[in-house]
């Protein structure tokens, strides 16, 4: 039961924290700091992509306003968008970049897609032809063709010099992060600034020094990429007139033809006309006329320049037949020979039969058994017709979906005619191409993607408008207000409702203060229903939100309230700004003048208006202690009488106390000793009698009772011996205390000292050579057990005579003696 009780806390836990996330998402304003971070963010990586190129042009960027666009796009959700799957291109995605339109696709999109592009394009090929043309396969938007040999296999950066580039959040997506070193183009010898990058190259800005197109002017320094310069003066170069010069400003390129006009003579030179200096000869629309050589007949071109050439009809011609030649003059038709004409008609297989004639041979009219184009019928018909049977052709056609139908079909069947129609992948439009295999075309239409205002659009492929998120408009929002305030606070342009309003409310309350919390006309409160579920199989609904106006809560303006004791002043809400109590003591002087009152923080009664406000009144305590005033010094008595103001009465009662040395037990009055000074103190106290206490010296003091330490100086006779304890002498005890009186030992003294330390000495020898002695019969007894001879060879007859007490310890008792006998006699 507990393991399920907590399962259920935690899931109810974690719906109620997703439901406020929801409601959050759904009615908060737009996450504009975040979208400010990010751009901030994205702002350093541009800038930082730049910077090789902004340090060349001196900060000039308007020449990188189409690759910032491609930049931006790169960076942007959704904004850059595979045409062929139609799905948004991820930061770590493996991609493909055309080099002639830019466009980004997935590496396995551009893979599907060249493989189908070339299948469909050698699929109608015969087994002969396959593999002998490589075939290209088209880019998916530009159609820019590329070689099979270039089909992508791999993914690489932007500028091809890194494989399979990391993804690094503060670098542009799908750039390696070097400088991108590729050629301009046009060539112009110099190799790109800016860091990898997608998109176009922009111009290349190097410095180089160069003339003008009409070499006139001096060479300056220009930029690379508009090198090419006119110094607007007139050219001046010869035009390919031959008479006159260019008089158009410095261009480049060959001048243009001479735009003046000049009457030209046409190639016979019959004709004049005013034509452009520009092309001198032209051809009049006359024939030559002039006579040939055979002087018979007449040229019968149009004007032309040169002889006009023998005459067409001299030297030998030919029949119509081309069988007999004839040598006839130029007056003379040919005649026709007689043979059979015998020229291959039309058809291909017969001859014709007539004799030699001049113009065409007639049509083929024999009989022969043709088959027709299909070869599935034969028919006797004349052979300049066709034979075509009515069988259709059942064969499936190149797009593999539709049959041939054509009649008498050869067995090559066309390409299909008709209209694909299938749905595009936008889901909006059919395709427009002509029946085919495998997956259409990607659809190239784009759609508009407007904000809530309209004012910020962005062109995305068709079908990616259902999934990308609008454009983050710029633009504030300019819808009314809902709320009592006439304005809105400034947010950007957005979608659905607009985010609660954050000002002030501002209403004015009853106590008068203005409302300070935050505007509460359309709050979101949570409905609390009084459903109850069907059973335990209904599922709990989720809380609705409903937007209601709530009043406005109690006024919190701080306002000074002084306490019911007048002991501080606070400042309270406007709402509870009532006296109140401090929680403090009361602290007013009783009127017994020593205590004050020690009930809680109340209200006091003012009994003379005039008096001060710090007085007692009828609602403080009334004093019931006893006097606590302090007594006079060394009084240990209470006073009789009850709390009261001013001074305490005299102490009339007797003190027992010890005298200084503790030993007499004295009545004194209280009052005489609390009066008395010092001397008199001391008197009182004394009992009398010699003082008990000891010395340091070790005898009694000498003095009467007294207070203190006792005096130093003691005056009794003590005997004074010197080191040695053999001189002695009667001093006061004083003088020894103090080391003024020494007593020294004489030469007998001295005697008697060495004669003791030679005493121990000889002592000390002797117990030394004892231990040798010891020792060595030690050793001995050691030897003779190491030699192991046996006992019963070696067996003597040894007597050990046994040792009495008095020779084992004559030693150690007659050595003391003598010593304690020569000191006394010394002494």
């Amino acid at each position: 039961e507990l393991s399920s009780q907590k399962k259920f806390d935690e899931i109810k836990k974690a719906n109620q924290a997703a439901a406020k996330k929801l409601v959050e998402d759904q009615f908060s304003s737009s996450s504009e700091e975040d979208d400010e971070d990010a751009e901030v963010k994205q702002g350093k990586i541009l800038d930082k992509t730049f910077t090789i190129y902004t340090s060349q042009t001196d900060g000039d960027a308007s020449e990188l306003e189409r690759t910032r666009q491609y930049m931006n796009e790169a960076f942007q959700s959704g904004a850059m968008t595979c045409l062929i799957c139609i799905a948004s291109v991820k930061r770590n995605q493996a991609v493909w970049s055309c080099c002639g339109c830019f466009c980004i696709f997935h590496l396995v999109c551009i893979q599907k897609w060249a493989k189908d592009s070339l299948f469909l394009v050698s699929s109608p090929l015969t087994d002969d032809d396959f593999g002998k043309k490589d075939y290209p396969w088209p880019c998916p938007k530009c159609r820019f063709e590329y070689k099979r040999s270039e089909t992508p296999s791999r993914y690489y950066c932007y500028c091809g010099k890194v494989e399979n580039p990391t993804l690094d959040p503060w670098l542009v997506p799908h750039s390696c992060g070097q400088i991108c070193e590729r050629e301009f183009k046009p060539s112009c010898g110099h190799k790109c600034l800016l860091l990898c990058h997608p998109g176009p190259c922009p111009p290349c800005p190097k410095m180089v020094t160069i003339t003008c197109h009409c070499k006139k002017a001096k060479p300056v320094p220009r930029r690379c990429s508009a090198k090419e310069w006119s110094c607007r003066l007139p050219c001046g170069r010869t035009l390919l007139c031959g008479q006159h010069t260019c008089e158009n400003s410095c261009h480049p390129g060959d001048c243009q033809p001479c735009p003046r006009v000049s009457k030209q003579w046409c190639i016979c030179g019959r004709q004049t006309a005013e034509r452009q200096c520009a092309s001198p000869q032209w051809q009049c629309d006359q024939m030559c006329g002039k006579p040939l050589p055979c002087g018979n007949h007449t040229c019968e071109q149009i004007c032309h320049a040169g002889p006009c050439g023998d005459c067409p009809r001299s030297g030998k011609r030919s029949c119509p037949c081309e069988k007999s030649k004839f040598t006839l003059p130029c007056t003379e038709d040919v005649p026709t020979c007689g043979d059979s004409c015998d020229k291959v008609l039309e058809c291909g297989i017969h001859k014709c039969s007539q004799r030699c004639h001049r113009g065409p041979c007639e049509i083929c009219r024999q009989e022969v058994e043709k088959q027709c184009r299909c070869g599935k019928h034969t028919k006797r018909m004349p052979c300049h017709k066709p034979y075509l049977c009515e069988t259709k052709c059942t064969k499936i056609r190149d797009c593999q979906k539709h049959q041939c139908k054509r009649k008498c079909c050869s067995g090559n069947c066309p390409p299909c005619d008709q209209i694909c129609g299938r749905t595009l992948g936008c889901r909006n439009h059919k395709c427009p191409s002509g029946c085919h295999r495998g997956s259409c075309n990607p659809c190239p239409e784009t759609v508009d993607v407007k904000c809530n205002c309209g004012k910020t659009v962005i062109k995305v492929p068709c079908g990616r408008e259902r999934t990308i998120k609008p454009p983050k408009c710029k633009q504030l929002c300019s819808k009314p207000p809902t709320c009592h305030h006439s304005t809105r606070e400034k947010h950007y342009c957005h979608f659905g409702r607009c985010p609660p309003c954050r000002q002030s409310c501002q209403k004015a309350l009853t106590c008068g203060h203005l409302c300070p919390v935050s505007c509460h006309d359309e709050a979101l409160v949570k409905q609390t229903g009084s459903h109850q579920s069907a059973g335990p199989w209904e599922q709990p609904s989720e809380p609705v939100f409903i937007q209601t106006a709530l009043p406005c809560p109690p006024c919190v303006v701080p306002v000074p309230v002084e306490c019911l004791g007048q002991h501080e002043i606070s400042p309270l809400p406007c709402h509870s700004a009532n006296p109140y109590s401090c929680k403090r003591l009361c602290g007013r002087l009783l009127d017994c003048q020593n205590h004050t009152c020690m009930k809680e923080c109340h209200h006091v009664t003012k009994l003379n208006s005039n008096a001060d406000g710090k007085k007692v009144g009828p609602e403080c305590s009334q004093c019931e202690e006893e006097c606590t005033k302090s007594r006079p010094s060394g009084c240990p008595h209470r006073c009789v009488l009850p709390c009261h103001p001013g001074d305490c009465p005299s102490c009339l009662q007797m003190l027992k106390i010890k005298c200084h040395c503790k030993l007499s037990m004295l009545y004194i009055e209280c009052l005489k000793l609390t009066r008395a000074d010092l001397k008199e103190k001391e008197l009182l106290i004394s009992c009398k009698n010699q003082c008990p206490k000891e010395l340091p010296c070790g005898h009694r003091c000498k003095e009467i009772c007294h207070s203190g330490s006792c005096p130093l100086n003691c005056s009794q006779k003590v005997k004074l011996r010197c080191l040695c304890k053999r001189l002695k002498k009667e001093i006061q005890c004083s003088k020894i205390q103090e080391g003024q009186v020494s007593l020294e030992c004489d030469e007998l003294c001295k005697e008697i000292k060495r004669k003791a330390s030679e005493i121990k000495e000889a002592e000390a020898k002797a117990a030394i050579e004892e231990e040798k002695r010891r020792q060595q019969a030690e050793l001995e007894a050691f030897e003779n057990r190491l030699k192991g001879r046996r006992k019963n060879k070696r067996r003597k007859d040894e007597v050990e005579i046994e040792q009495s007490s008095w020779q084992k310890y004559k030693n150690l008792i007659m050595l003391p003696m003598f010593g304690v006998a020569v000191v006394m006699v010394a002494w």
